[in-house]
């Protein structure tokens, strides 16, 4: 018994070194630079088009149960100033610490943003990290009683026009619609929708999307990461 633990420890080891040796792809792979059309969800309703600040690196990040307080916590810490109030720019930069971060306007080329490979393409910390996500849901109407359904690994936190709208806790893999919001309005014309995901030791992403009573996907909007007109 003892010989197969420690056969299986080196097992996962020399995968984690795998992951670790063949982590930054290209961003192209998995990513593509925004254009000056705006986007549309895809045909499940998926949101593909987002703003990414470059990983935070999380300190203590060692043997972190993802409570919710500890989540609320981290989330709502200011490491930047602005945080819930700034809409970036693609290259803007933000000091945290004694970095600066950029932000990337990106189209995700699957229905989860590879938040693991945003961050191993860029060559920067890939493990216990958080990252922020903004983006602009353009609506040509108001449109209420819609949810908003969230996959995430691992925890994460979404903010719809300020206001609280989901939180997954827990170090959880991601699972398309794992959680949904209570009832939300979509108000005619743009929306702000924020984005925070934590990762311990492993990989990171998530999938965002509105969907109706039925469960069906929300999509006749448009989605856009310029900057919202007051």
């Amino acid at each position: 018994m003892k010989r197969f633990t420690i056969t299986m420890f080196m097992a996962c080891m020399m995968l984690t070194s795998l992951i670790a040796q063949n982590a930054g792809p290209a961003l192209d792979v998995y990513f593509s630079p925004v254009t000056a059309e705006a986007a549309t969800p895809d045909n499940e309703g998926f949101i593909r088009r987002w703003l990414l600040l470059e990983p935070i690196d999380k300190p203590n990040r060692s043997n972190i149960v993802f409570t919710d307080s500890y989540l609320r916590e981290a989330f709502n810490t200011e490491y930047f100033k602005g945080q819930f109030t700034i809409f970036p720019k693609d290259g803007q930069k933000v000091k945290v610490g004694k970095q600066k971060l950029a932000w990337h306007a990106l189209d995700s080329k699957l229905f989860n943003v590879k938040l693991f490979r945003f961050a191993s393409g860029l060559e920067k910390q890939i493990y216990g990290v958080l990252f922020w996500a903004v983006t602009v849901i353009d609506c040509p109407e108001e449109m209420t009683n819609v949810r908003l359904a969230v996959g995430s690994n691992s925890g994460s936190m979404w903010w719809l026009n300020g206001e609280e709208a989901v939180i997954l806790s827990g170090d959880r893999r991601m699972v398309k619609d794992d959680c949904t919001s209570k009832r939300l309005t979509l108000k005619k014309g743009r929306n702000i929708l924020r984005g925070a995901v934590i990762n311990g030791p492993g990989m990171s992403d998530f999938c965002v999307r509105f969907i109706d009573e039925k469960g069906q996907p929300v999509n006749n909007f448009t989605i856009t990461t310029t900057q919202p007109k007051k």
